[in-house]
């Protein structure tokens, strides 16, 4: 009989200690363990890589000698691996064009339905191609917003936020500051304009010329200048504010530009299609009496019911045919509860859960079977109540004859498995080791296990007193997304969990409107955190009637799952500023100074110091084609970003590469006696990211440890003030022991007088909250409503909560803390 075992010998990618391990195929295995400890190096990096690695030597020779260059992984034998899918948790899709329909391809079945069986105007004699139908084509996309559905303009108030400065004030804050900015006063004086004189107070056709002219005058400027120095005449020519703005966010090379004009924009829908994003030849043609773009538009638990009466008709004919497909698609989604999603919501705005599900219900109709899956913890911002259904998908997928490899920190998933193969005892060096590989009962007998106890809880139930709150922080009105008149009170001083079911207005609520609320009345962007409106463009602001209780915040902080970088050179060493103080060290050894070294030499984004090959990555990009790029190694300095001549510093017998090679535990005893660094250091370990390397880049980090190094750049400040912390998820990606040492630092913080809010689905950690908001009773159109709220026993009993019953039921369990 064949084996049914995937056979793995010899495994030492990262930290995997040379272990050798059996899993059975046609089963759900979960892999377990704290963060570090190896188990996505097992899961992902070994056996996924080595499939992806055998498929590629089955394919052509260009393709080889592309894997080649990306590495084989480090692991002596692998028998029994069958195909594999990977379904890794990618933080969003490369732009807004793409979009839920274009994620999971219903969006080209919806067109298809539209081209073929769409009711055309009177008259039309021929139909139209299904790409007439997409936004993202020349042939679909409305011309004057080339298809995004908004278009970007400059006004009078988005120009100049304040009338009473004269030009030569600044009233034109949209321009460039430095000499350019004087020069453009500068012309605007010669060619006769009052530049002394109060904005408001000039004539408004002066003010239009200046701000909207296409004309571009040249004159001559007789600059005045500081006594002494040259004032000689020259030729200046004219660009108004609104041209520049314009042309700086087409055209800039610079991030920065870009995005300080981008704050002079205002977004609107386009005036010629009205936000739908189509011709008008393709929003003429209809389909039960709705355009596609109003279909597109519905969340699609709504679309299936208006597609289910075609999809009962018994003909072969294209309309049911089609729509019988749409229906079975989206009923996947709706059972893993994205039914309130709508097709052209696009794939930025959604978080990495949302993502992973849509790609998980696409596999689910692909008809695959002999194939392994690789997930990275699917159950990932899912509420209890979703995980259940997701629970149910994935049981689908293992009796269509394929094999499920989780990655997964969730104790009710991990229970559900059929075998668990848990890697420890700690992260990094520390771990590595498989403590058990066998079927789920069986951790019991793992005394070095840290997954054990949390499996099998044993300890009685823990409770908290709730802190009694300083004062309240009130919202009114408020209006954003699903949210329309909400009113809701956030309690000071103390700890406040946010619940509900993916899609009830959590985020919205808390990242969005309570922060706006706060940063206007800071009057000041909110810190540890990167602004969204970069990626995808000015955002619906949120509406409010009315706030009290705000002048109790001095400073907000949102720390959000947003990378801390794009690239391999982003890494923690720079991001949380530690790395500045080590280059000081190595240029003040006596070798440095001989040889003229200044810390910028110990830069692996200054020339003189860097690899050239890699532009001091340490990788180079590796383009597959028809595959995901990938990064590998650089062949020059084989990742150690620098030129030779740099790395013969040493200090303490280490150079600066063998520095960032270190883990931060490591780093920690080596830098022990630098303050800046140890400081840093030691507010990296307080929230359990010891094991991560300093030079590890950003494209490794998993949206919860980017989250977690943004709260050790917090921590690390002095503190000042009362601080209210925003945090989306903090406990994504994180095992339960982690979790643990992470809610110790955020309580830490409230201990100190500081609030803190968390939009939380870890029952674990509402069970320990002094206060919680439940959002729902569902997602999108049956969310953006408070079911309950209070202390975490009082919403425990609260009827008509989908979070109660799973709160009740932690609370009563063990692990609750």
């Amino acid at each position: 009989m064949a084996d049914s075992y995937v056979r793995v010998r010899g495994a030492r990618e990262h930290n995997l200690r040379t272990i050798d391990v059996d899993i059975p195929r046609d089963a759900l295995v979960a892999f377990t363990g704290v963060s570090g400890s190896g188990k996505s190096s097992l899961a992902f990096g070994t056996l996924y890589a080595e499939a992806q690695r055998r498929y590629f030597e089955s394919v052509a020779p260009y393709a080889r000698r592309l894997i080649h260059q990306v590495g084989a992984p480090k692991v002596a034998d692998i028998t029994g691996l069958p195909p594999a899918v990977a379904l890794e948790q990618r933080r969003s899709a490369p732009t807004s064009r793409s979009s839920v329909g274009t994620v999971t391809t219903l969006s080209n079945t919806l067109r298809m339905l539209f081209s073929r069986a769409g009711d055309y105007p009177a008259g039309t004699t021929e139909r139209l191609d299904s790409d007439a139908f997409s936004p993202n084509t020349a042939a679909g996309a409305c011309p004057e917003c080339h298809g995004l559905g908004t278009v970007h303009r400059v006004t009078e108030d988005s120009l100049v936020p304040d009338p009473s400065l004269a030009v030569r004030e600044g009233a034109i804050a949209a321009w460039p500051g430095a000499w350019q900015g004087k020069n453009l006063r500068d012309i605007l004086a010669a060619l006769g304009h009052d530049i002394d004189l109060p904005w408001r107070e000039l004539p408004q056709s002066a003010r239009d010329w200046i701000l909207f002219t296409d004309e571009q005058p040249v004159v001559t400027v007789h600059p005045v200048r500081d006594v002494g120095r040259i004032q000689r005449p020259y030729q200046g020519q004219y660009m108004s504010a609104k041209r520049y703005v314009l042309h700086t966010f087409a055209d800039s090379k610079s991030d920065t530009l870009r995005k300080r004009v981008q704050g002079f924009m205002v977004a609107e829908p386009c005036p010629v299609c009205a936000g739908r994003r189509l011709r008008p030849e393709a929003l003429a043609v209809t389909f039960g009496g709705h355009d596609i773009a109003t279909l597109a538009g519905m969340p699609l638990s709504a679309l299936a019911e208006l597609l289910r009466p075609t999809a009962a008709r018994g003909e072969d004919e294209a309309a049911p045919t089609l729509a019988r497909d749409l229906v079975a698609r989206i009923e996947v989604l709706t059972e893993l509860g994205l039914g309130y999603l709508s097709m052209d919501r696009p794939s930025p705005t959604l978080s990495a859960g949302e993502l992973q599900r849509l790609r998980l219900a696409t596999q689910l109709r692909s008809g695959l079977f002999g194939v392994v899956y690789v997930l990275d913890e699917p159950s990932a911002g899912l509420h209890p109540a979703d995980t259940e259904a997701l629970l149910t998908v994935l049981g689908r997928l293992k009796e269509a004859g394929n094999s499920l490899f989780v990655v997964e920190h969730d104790m009710d998933v991990v229970r559900h498995a059929d075998w668990i193969v848990d890697i420890g005892p700690h992260a990094g060096e520390h771990g590595g080791r498989v403590l058990h590989s066998g079927p789920v009962a069986g951790l019991a007998d793992a005394p070095d296990s840290a997954t054990r106890r949390f499996l099998f809880a044993t300890e009685p139930p823990t409770t908290r007193t709730p802190r009694t709150p300083a004062g309240l922080l009130t919202l009114r009105g408020a209006t954003l997304h699903n949210l329309h008149g909400l009113d809701a009170a956030f309690p000071l001083g103390v700890f406040t969990a946010v619940t509900g079911v993916s899609g009830s207005g959590k985020s919205t609520l808390v990242t969005r409107v309570l922060a706006e609320a706060v940063r206007e009345h800071l009057g000041a962007p909110d810190e540890a955190s990167e602004a969204s409106e970069a990626e995808a463009g000015p955002m619906a602001r949120a509406q409010l009637t009315g706030a009290d209780g705000l002048a109790a915040i001095d400073r907000l902080v949102r720390v959000d799952q947003k990378p801390i970088g794009r690239t391999p050179r982003s890494n923690l060493a720079t991001y949380t500023g530690l790395f500045d103080s080590v280059r000081k060290v190595y240029a003040a050894t006596d070798e440095a100074r001989a040889r003229g070294y200044t810390a910028g030499r110990f830069s692996f984004n200054v020339t003189s110091g860097r690899c050239e090959t890699c532009q001091g990555e340490g990788f180079v990009a590796v383009e597959l084609l028809f595959l995901p790029g990938t990064y590998a190694p650089c062949s020059a300095c084989h990742g150690a970003r620098y030129r030779p001549e740099t790395l013969e510093i040493t200090y303490r017998g280490r150079n600066i590469a063998d520095v960032l090679a270190m883990t931060v535990d490591d780093a920690a005893v080596f830098l022990a006696d630098i303050p800046a660094a140890a400081r840093s250091l030691r507010t990296l370990k307080d929230v359990g990211l010891g094991y991560l390397r300093l030079g590890q880049p950003a494209t490794e980090l998993s949206g919860g440890e980017a989250q977690r190094i943004k709260l050790a750049a917090e921590l690390q400040r002095a503190r000042r003030g009362h601080t209210l912390y925003l945090l989306d998820e903090p406990t994504t990606g994180l095992h339960p022991a982690d979790t643990d040492v992470l809610m110790r630092q955020l309580h830490g913080l409230v201990d100190a007088g500081n609030t803190v809010v968390v939009v939380e689905h870890d029952m674990g950690v509402v069970a320990g909250a002094d206060h919680v908001i439940d959002l729902g009773p569902g997602g999108g159109a049956e969310g953006g409503r408070i079911v309950a709220e209070g202390a975490p026993a009082e919403v425990a009993a609260a009827a008509g909560s989908r979070t109660a019953p799973y709160l009740a039921r932690r609370r009563a369990r063990p692990e609750a803390s």
